[in-house]
């Protein structure tokens, strides 16, 4: 039997990447899935090739509106919400701080933020009742240091999880655990969306992306979809039954610091330099 047997859970930013590879592991583990995107043709093929434990619904995340339709929907398909998976997102503005236009900061906390806000809101609407449910979201190692992501999406991240942990001291007394994840850099065509490629583009671009990325952080591989999949598994299953207000970095050990290697690699010169090599 699978960890979710039995259990619906709604994933936002469902279509591809780490909501794609999420809800592939959810249907496994026995879940019902309502996968949620803007990305209509990639999610409505993905819940017809998963079958009728997947449903597809349109929702922008950033619309009140369309976050309590889809919630409605997912009660009203499979009976039930037991986990809602904040994942939508986008990646921000890249540009020096007086270059960041103000509708560019507005689009990134609309989606990144309130869409989150939206998302906790409209689950726990239907969840308290019961007493019980869980809420993640994908939040970043970005919101924990800076240097891994552009000024806004850094502080849409570092909201999200300060967010978490302060619904987590509300939800919590109702049975509802609120936790939130936060990768390091994973392989998925939003990182080619976030340099103006096209979906279909980013999406072609992931195995090059992969490359890159073995060097970023001590584990000589890059980070994958399916490894915030397993962390988001582990949040929504019984197994983390008394985790409640946590932010679980998966990033290969990303944020811990500078790797030893950079260091030496920084040092030796100034030893030389100081006679000391």
């Amino acid at each position: 039997m699978g960890k979710l047997e039995g259990r619906v859970a709604v994933i936002t930013g469902g279509a591809s990447g780490i909501g794609e590879a999420t809800v592939r592991l959810f249907i496994d583990q026995g879940a019902q899935v309502v996968i949620s995107d803007i990305l209509d043709d990639l999610g409505e093929k993905l819940a017809q090739e998963l079958g009728s434990n997947a449903a597809y619904f349109h929702a922008d995340v950033s619309k009140e509106s369309e976050v309590e339709a889809l919630v409605d929907f997912a009660v009203e398909k499979f009976g039930q919400l037991d986990c809602m998976y904040n994942n939508a997102g986008i990646s921000g503005v890249t540009a020096p701080i007086e270059m960041i236009p103000t509708e560019g900061f507005d689009k990134t906390m609309a989606i990144d933020l309130r869409g989150v806000f939206l998302g906790m809101k409209h689950a726990v609407r239907v969840m308290r009742p019961r007493g019980t449910g869980c809420i993640i979201t994908t939040a970043s190692v970005s919101g924990l240091q800076t240097g891994h992501g552009d000024h806004t999406y850094c502080a849409a991240k570092a909201a999200v999880i300060h967010l978490t942990r302060s619904v987590a001291m509300d939800a919590g007394e109702s049975g509802i655990r609120v936790n939130c994840i936060c990768p390091g850099w994973i392989a998925t065509p939003i990182m080619g969306k976030s340099v103006g490629l096209t979906q279909e583009a980013a999406e072609k671009t992931v195995e090059e992306i992969k490359k890159i990325f073995v060097n970023f952080q001590p584990l000589k591989r890059a980070g994958l979809p399916d490894d915030v999949a397993q962390a988001a598994l582990w949040l929504a299953s019984d197994d983390s039954s008394f985790v409640n207000g946590h932010a679980m970095v998966v990033d290969g050990g990303l944020a811990n610091g500078r790797m030893w290697s950079k260091f030496f690699e920084e040092t030796t010169p100034l030893a030389s330099a100081l006679g000391m090599g």
